[in-house]
């Protein structure tokens, strides 16, 4: 994977400023044990394997079967999750505030955009997790066809492990606009993928990536059978 071209992004740097803000994580925690909880309500979550989460910066990769899927990858850990999105998200500027406080990062989607993975790699050198979907946007159905090469390829340059999250429930629940349905949830934690020694060779890339598409196909055939019990 060739080292991206260089853009522009007065959102990323407005994250970067606001990023350690005195009292942040203290308000993330609070807004973390509200979101969860309100969450559980109408909701049977089941999660499973947190226990293999590394101590460290690591990087999470979730299945990705509905706009519910952040909120449940919370469940995993109280430390605070550094997750992407699109910078249309910060086109309002109350919302934009919101997602500088909880540590998001802007990307320009289906560009290959410098800034956000700058701001990727300083969030994992501070020792934070990263939250990165690996097939690029909402999939419908119980395969992971297509696993983007991003995450495999932060994580070789950051020299930190990728750990593979399987959500099982959320696309019957609720699968964009349709009507919500409250049901059980099952997120499911897999074996972290150790990264070798930093490397961005293509070839090294590509390997770690169709490891990675594997083993979140594992963890989601876990998580959805946990889910349908």
């Amino acid at each position: 994977m060739t080292e991206p071209a260089r853009t522009g992004n007065s959102h990323a740097d407005a994250a970067v400023r606001t990023a350690d803000k005195p009292g942040q994580r203290a308000f993330y925690r609070f807004a973390h044990a509200l979101v969860c909880g309100v969450v559980a309500i109408p909701h049977r979550v089941i999660v499973e394997g947190a226990d293999k989460l590394p101590e460290g910066p690591y990087i999470l990769c979730p299945s990705h079967r509905s706009m519910l899927d952040i909120p449940f990858v919370a469940f995993v850990t109280t430390r605070r999750i550094r997750f992407f999105g699109k910078t249309e998200l910060w086109k309002y500027r109350p919302l934009g505030a919101i997602f500088d406080t909880f540590g998001g990062i802007p990307v320009e989607r289906g560009t290959t955009d410098r800034k956000s993975i700058q701001m990727s790699l300083a969030a994992l050198a501070g020792g934070e997790p990263l939250c990165i979907f690996p097939e690029g946007t909402r999939r419908n159905g119980p395969e992971i066809d297509e696993v983007f090469e991003g995450a495999a390829y932060i994580a070789l340059k950051a020299g930190v492990p990728l750990v593979p999250v399987g959500i099982g429930g959320t696309e019957r629940i609720m699968r964009g606009k349709r009507k919500y349905r409250p049901g059980r949830v099952a997120v499911v934690v897999g074996d972290p993928i150790v990264t070798p020694n930093p490397s961005v060779k293509r070839d090294v890339v590509r390997a770690v990536t169709e490891r990675l598409h594997v083993e979140m196909q594992r963890a989601f055939d876990e998580a959805q059978a946990l889910a349908e019990a």
